[in-house]
Parts: C-alpha cells; sequence; structure tokens
C-alpha cells in the first residue's frame, strides 16, 4: 500500500504564498537602500548583514514557498489546481543561476507555465 493513498489532506483554496512575498519584500527592503541610497557604508559587517538578510533570506522564503506550493498542488493535492499557482511556484522555486540583469530563463519559464496551464 502506497503511503499517499493513506494519507488525506483536506483542501485549501489559500495557498501559502504570503511567505514568498514576506521574503521578496524583505529583500527589496534591506538590498535597496544600500545600493540605491549607499546608506550604510559598505565594509565587511554591512556586505555579511546584506547577504544574509538581503540576499539568501529572501531566496530561503522564496523557495520553501515554491516547494510548498508544488508539493501541495501535484503531490498531495491540497490546494485547488490553478495555472497562477502553477506559475507563481516555478516562479518562486526556480534556481536562480543566471547572472545578473539576464533573465531570459525567467522568462521563458513563467511563460510557458501560464501558457501551458
Amino acid at each position: 500500500m502506497s503511503l499517499l493513498a493513506a494519507i488525506s489532506l483536506p483542501q485549501s483554496p489559500f495557498p501559502p504564498i504570503a511567505l514568498g512575498f514576506f521574503g521578496l519584500g524583505t529583500g527589496y527592503l534591506i538590498y535597496g537602500p544600500q545600493e540605491l541610497l549607499g546608506f550604510p557604508k559598505r565594509d565587511a559587517g554591512v556586505d555579511f548583514g546584506t547577504g544574509v538578510w538581503g540576499i539568501w533570506m529572501p531566496g530561503f522564503c522564496q523557495f520553501l514557498t515554491g516547494t510548498y506550493l508544488f508539493l501541495g498542488l501535484t503531490l498531495f493535492g491540497t490546494f485547488t489546481a490553478s495555472p497562477p499557482l502553477y506559475m507563481a511556484a516555478l516562479a518562486w522555486a526556480r534556481a536562480r543561476r543566471a547572472p545578473p540583469g539576464w533573465a531570459p530563463g525567467r522568462w521563458g519559464s513563467s511563460t510557458w507555465a501560464s501558457v501551458s496551464g
């Protein structure tokens, strides 16, 4: 007997996307003023803080949200399936390996997900 056949979870109309938006907003709040306004001045401590709170933590929140959405949509069936949720899961769970300023893979994967939805 399959483990997934034994587990029955109720469907929820509320996908957990707030964590992804929290990570995105935190990244903009921490990283934005330092890059746009030059405040605070850069040194090793500021670079470390910006890396943890402005890059790593927002990326991890978005990855966690995308993974949670993918599992809820495909494996467990706990969220009502809709193309925008699949697109959000793809956008938040994708690997970020493109150089800065180069996003054709991001554009292409999101477009493919919304068209095929």
